[in-house]
Formats: C-alpha cells, sequence, structure tokens
C-alpha cells in the first residue's frame, strides 16, 4: 500500500510516493522514463542492495547503471563530471532519463548533472536514506559542493517521481538514521508544532525504527515540504525557512570537513543555535533540546572558533547585501526569516556554543 503526495508547480508537477514494498517490481516507474534509455546513478553502498530490485521496477527500458564514490567528500564537480562523461560516452540523447539512487549526495549530483547535460534532461529520485526521503530528494534544489562553501554549485531542477520505499530504512546505519530525523524535527519546529508534539510522544519509536512511526514521519515530513515548495519554488521568499538551523549546520560542516560531522548532526545543532539566537520562550528551546537528545543527536556543535564560524557563514546562499539572514522561530511550529539580528546576541550565541 502507498500515499501519492503532488508537489503542486503546474507543468513541473510530481508526485512523491511513499510505501512499503515498492522496489522488486512493486511499482511500475517505466512510465515515469521520459524515453526508452536510462541511466542510473548509486553509490558503492546502495548499488549492491537495491539496483536490481530497481531494475524491476523498470520493465523493459534500456538501462545503464553506474557508482558513485560514499560520502559528503565526493559531493563535488569532478563527481557530477563522472555522470557526464558516462552520458556522452554512451551516446545519451535528450530522452534519456537519469535515475538516482541513494541519498541525498546521489540524489544531488544526479539532479545536477541532469540539469546540465544538454540543458536539460528527465530525471528521478529514489532516496534510500531517511535524510534524502524527508528532504534532499523533493524540491528540485540540485547540486554539489566547493571547498568554500556546501552547495554552492548548483541549478533547480524537478524530478519527474520521487519514490519512497520505506523498506530501504532496514539496512540504514543507526547513525544515518538519527541524522535523518535531523531534518524531520525541522519541520514540526517551523511549521507544526503538532507535529513536534507527535515527535515527542514517538521518539522512541523512531529511535527503535518502528516501521509505523518512521511511515509517518516520513509522510508528515513530505507533506510539509511539498506544501512549502509549491508556494515558493525557488526560495525567492517562504521556502527559506526549511533551511533553519542551516546556516550555523553548513558552517559546521564546512570547518570540519565535509563528512565529518553528518549533514543531519550539523543540523541538529545548528537548530539549537538558530532557537536560541530566536526572541522565543526559553521553554520551548529547552523542548527543541530535549527533542533532540532523545532522538540521539547532538545539540552541541564542536568548538570551532567564533571567526572560523563567522568567515563559514559569510558564504550561505541567504546572505544578500552582504547580510546574513537567519531562519529564526517566533515560536515553536512557526519560522521566519530576517537578517535584523542583534549582533551582541549572535556574538554570545558563537561564543557559547561555536
Amino acid at each position: 500500500m502507498s500515499t501519492s503526495i503532488t508537489v503542486d508547480l503546474g507543468a513541473r508537477s510530481y508526485p512523491i510516493v511513499i510505501g512499503s514494498g515498492l522496489l522488486d517490481g512493486g511499482f511500475d516507474l517505466s512510465t515515469y522514463v521520459v524515453g526508452s534509455d536510462c541511466l542510473i546513478v548509486s553509490s558503492e553502498t546502495i548499488a549492491p542492495l537495491y539496483l536490481d530490485a530497481l531494475k524491476a521496477d523498470l520493465g523493459d527500458k534500456s538501462i545503464t547503471s553506474m557508482s558513485l564514490a560514499d560520502g559528503e567528500a565526493h559531493k563535488t564537480v569532478a563527481t557530477m563530471e563522472l555522470v557526464l562523461d558516462k552520458l556522452v560516452e554512451s551516446r545519451a540523447n535528450r530522452d534519456i532519463t537519469l535515475i538516482a539512487l541513494g541519498g541525498g549526495v546521489v540524489g544531488d549530483i544526479t539532479g545536477f548533472a541532469a540539469a546540465c547535460y544538454m540543458r536539460g534532461v528527465a530525471f528521478i529520485q529514489v532516496p534510500t536514506t531517511l535524510l534524502a526521503q524527508v528532504d534532499s530528494s523533493v524540491g528540485g534544489k540540485t547540486g554539489v559542493n566547493h571547498p568554500q562553501g556546501k552547495n554552492l554549485i548548483g541549478a533547480f531542477h524537478q524530478p519527474q517521481i520521487v519514490l519512497v520505499d520505506t523498506d530501504t530504512l532496514a539496512t540504514l546505519p543507526d547513525r544515518e538514521l538519527k541524522a535523518g530525523l535531523a531534518e524531520v524535527i525541522k519541520y514540526g519546529a517551523i511549521a507544526d508544532v503538532e507535529f513536534f508534539a507527535w515527535l515527542e510522544t514517538n521518539a522512541d519509536a523512531l529511535v527503535a525504527r518502528d516501521a509505523e512511526a518512521l511511515g509517518y514521519a516520513v509522510r508528515r515530513s513530505c507533506e510539509l515540504k511539498a506544501e512549502v515548495v509549491a508556494e515558493d519554488e525557488r526560495e525567492a521568499g517562504r521556502r527559506a525557512i526549511l533551511n533553519f538551523g542551516h546556516t550555523f549546520g553548513h558552517a559546521i560542516e564546512h570547518c570540519q570537513g565535509y563528512g565529518e560531522w553528518l549533514h543531519g548532526e550539523a543540523v541538529a545543532a545548528g537548530m539549537v543555535m538558530a532557537a536560541m539566537l530566536s526572541d522565543i520562550d526559553r521553554d520551548d528551546v529547552a523542548r527543541l533540546i530535549d527533542l533532540i537528545r532523545k532522538l540521539g543527536l547532538p545539540a552541541k556543535p564542536p568548538k570551532i572558533g567564533v571567526d572560523a564560524m563567522r568567515n563559514a557563514m559569510s558564504m550561505d546562499k541567504k546572505v544578500l547585501g552582504k547580510q546574513l539572514r537567519f531562519v529564526l522561530l517566533e515560536k515553536l511550529g512557526v519560522a521566519y526569516v530576517s537578517s535584523d539580528v542583534d549582533a551582541d546576541r549572535l556574538s554570545l550565541t558563537l561564543e557559547v556554543l561555536g
């Protein structure tokens, strides 16, 4: 049984199909392949687990596949060029469909390659990590990192479909599962306080990989993200709230070296910093910290240093007119973007936590 959520973008609309048993012939994905040919891009870890199962969903399509090195450290222009090289070598035309099978790194690289090849070809997201299922696979953000900052090179390019088989979470390491839960917390914190309260109640079940709890967390997260993306596809306004905790989090990832702290771990600590920077009830900050800790995530960043954090944050994509903009909380469940941040309060936040 599956659930379908529509990302409503007019001619670029697409479904997020969520369920158990959707791979290995459990879903006809071939109808979303534009032509007769597709290239599956996966990773060295995921391909042995799910590549054959994905092929079973593609009917009689002509399939080529390739595997990329695992990890955020490989989310680079050079890695993306490997995908482009494969497309050129196989003489792929504009009716090729790229299929991303894996976590957020594979999805971002594959989507960016699809956006660039012949000025844009179709692609499909088949996310296998919790973080990718609830966040990076939805919304059309694609790209790679630069040595000076995270996700600085990329494009908006919407997929044909996002196919989420929650059974793939069974092979996800505990650390990766918890990292994905950081993005789930984010949705409750910025847009749905009732969902946040549900997470508080079901924290133990989520960490224990209860299938029903994880399934609901994925569905509700995708519903919330789809709603925001439909309202603001290219982050001209409200969509920026999806970056709650990310200004600090991306700085942590950059300063530590990509892959040392997982994205979700850095976002978890970054959300606490953003909440402390917000003018909200201290009890709400305490609830956020408690939930982050219950789910086994860090509530404090590593000791990086104020100057290093400030320098890294200066390359954040939300900077406009050389002014840092932060996603802050009005209260739990309500977020906004502001560049009007008290300088002393920011310094204190960085000194205490950074």
